[in-house]
């Protein structure tokens, strides 16, 4: 369960560290999104007992939306934005995105193992940064 834990914790800080495009272009042994899109699928697959057809969508998910996540990124990057706030409403708005998809292709067992993972925090703490900016 800690595993899990640490786990989802290093891919949600793979996510923020994707804002720093710049860096990593720098590196070229640095993991594409599709790598680690890849990577992710695959561990859900194992730990959350994925069916094939699952992991299929898991993984075209990702690729797609962490693909999004990086324009967005860029576009931010080119109009010289520095308001971490907004890198961090993006992330959250696809995040969102991905858990809806994610709620769909899951069983209740396999949404109910993966909130344990850690993605429930990850979603309360979401949905308090969107109340918060929402002024409630």
């Amino acid at each position: 369960m800690k595993l899990n834990l640490i786990v989802l914790t290093a891919f949600a800080l793979f996510v923020h560290a994707l804002s720093c495009v710049s860096a990593s272009a720098q590196q070229p042994n640095a993991p594409s999104v599709e790598q680690r899109a890849e990577e992710e699928a695959n561990r859900l697959q194992r730990v959350l007992d994925l069916d094939d057809w699952q992991a299929f969508y898991v993984d075209s998910t990702l690729k797609h939306d962490l693909a999004a996540i990086m324009t967005e990124y860029e576009k931010l990057q080119s109009s010289r934005v520095n308001n971490m706030s907004l890198y961090q409403s993006v992330q959250d708005k696809w995040m969102e995105q991905i858990d809806a998809t994610y709620k769909k292709i899951f069983t209740e067992e396999q949404w109910a193992a993966y909130l344990k993972t850690g993605a429930a925090k990850t979603i309360k703490a979401r949905e308090k940064r969107k109340a918060k900016s929402q002024g409630k």
